[in-house]
């Protein structure tokens, strides 16, 4: 008759003493208690490899860390995974790295390499607003966590404070970065979804602020208004400049002289001045070519058109016309940006075609199948409605002393 195996007693796993040799001492059912020559004792459990067929052992913990008991229920586990012809050390091997894994890819680790996709495809200034809005509001609550243990409860409490101070598009725009950080996450195969998609409904929507413009029949006052006023040669030619030419307020400031083809009378914008990263070109009319001939003699020996005071080396602060216009009384009633609006909405009132004034205002088609096929810049068909637009300011003007009403004085 076979002799029965006896059992380990938590006695024999204690006073088991060290020998000249290493030994083990069996329980049964593949569990050993592995005893070193230094004392050292810990627990393996002996199984045959399923892609070989070959024994081998398996580390269960040190003794006593890991029980007698402990070390049996663990030993039941290996023999369960075997069962199921898995190999536990590739197991351990493979569940180890997919730990190694996700603490090495925390929120911060794959915000940085979602940004470093939007190199080369959005503007620098752009890019690092972003980054700062979540240095500023996700990175100290949930920069260090894993990105597959990231919830939607962690990403609400970390803007919660946010939005109680009442910024509430800081918060939208926020929610939005880091819901485009989870579904890069996504793509990448870090995560199988994202569990902050639905996060800003929990938070108080901010109030739509329709941009200040003036109405058409308000162009005198304004133009007449900058002629008037005490500032700046470059500050009035910069607001009238940027007037005619429709141009965003940093692509009027950051003009250069470089850019300008006198001859051909065309602006060229570079794509790295563009918001949409696309080259823009202007015809130039005869009042636009007079704001640059009054200004010429203060900025034409520099790189830019428009230079600023205190550092001619320097293009003006695109916040110059705002400040400018709330000056002389224009605050809550536009801004630079509604220069812009004001000539669109004077050229639609008068019937032009629409494409071609968002061609002049270097609008995107929002419309992917439409944009694909109308690339047009609409170049030619935009000569007279620029010539149409400047001619209207420069009636506006009559009266007062615009740069464009004076453009038939010579400049000394």
């Amino acid at each position: 008759m076979a002799k029965v195996r006896q059992k380990l007693t938590a006695k024999e796993v204690i006073n088991a003493k060290p020998k000249d040799k290493p030994y083990r001492l069996g329980d049964g059912g593949g569990l050993y208690l592995l005893i070193r020559p230094s004392g050292f004792k810990a627990w393996e459990c002996r199984y045959v490899k399923p892609s070989t067929g070959k024994a081998t052992f398996s580390g269960l913990g040190s003794y006593p860390d890991v029980s007698l008991a402990d070390a049996r229920l663990k030993a039941t586990d290996i023999r369960k995974i075997v069962a199921d012809n898995i190999d536990p050390q590739l197991l351990k091997a493979e569940q180890k790295a997919k730990t190694t894994s996700e603490l090495n890819s925390t929120f911060k680790v794959v915000a940085d390499l979602w940004i470093d996709t939007k190199r080369h495809r959005i503007k620098e200034k752009t890019i690092e607003g972003n980054w700062r809005k979540l240095e500023l509001y996700a990175f100290p609550s949930i920069g260090d966590i894993p990105i597959s243990k990231i919830t939607a409860p962690m990403a609400i409490a970390s803007l919660k404070p946010v939005e109680k101070t009442g910024q509430l598009e800081t918060v939208k725009r926020t929610a939005q970065l880091m819901n485009e950080v989870m579904t890069y996450a996504v793509n990448a195969g870090l995560i199988h979804s994202n569990p902050l998609s639905g996060i800003k409904e929990v938070f108080r929507k901010p109030q739509v602020q329709h941009m200040l413009a003036l109405k058409p029949h308000e162009l005198p006052e304004l133009v007449q208004t900058v002629a008037r006023a005490n500032m700046a040669v470059t500050t009035k030619c910069l607001i009238e400049w940027q007037l005619n030419t429709m141009t965003r307020p940093n692509e009027a400031a950051g003009a250069r002289w470089s850019e300008i083809d006198i001859d051909n009378a065309v602006w060229t914008i570079p794509a790295e001045r563009m918001k949409m990263n696309k080259e823009h070109q202007i015809p130039l009319t005869t009042q636009t070519l007079a704001i640059l001939e009054t200004v010429r003699p203060i900025s034409g020996h520099r790189e830019f058109v428009f230079p600023s005071i205190r550092d001619p080396k320097k293009p003006t602060d695109a916040e110059s016309i705002n400040k400018a216009l709330s000056r002389i009384g224009f605050k809550g009633r536009t801004t630079a940006h509604g220069l812009r609006s004001l000539a669109s909405t004077t050229l639609n009132e008068q019937g032009f075609n629409a494409d071609v004034i968002e061609a002049a205002l270097a609008h995107t088609d929002k419309n992917a199948i439409r944009k694909a096929y109308n690339r047009t810049s609409y170049f030619e068909q935009r000569r007279p409605l620029m010539k149409w637009w400047s001619e209207q300011i420069e009636q506006a003007s009559y009266g007062s002393l615009s740069v464009t009403g004076l453009r038939q004085f010579k400049v000394v």
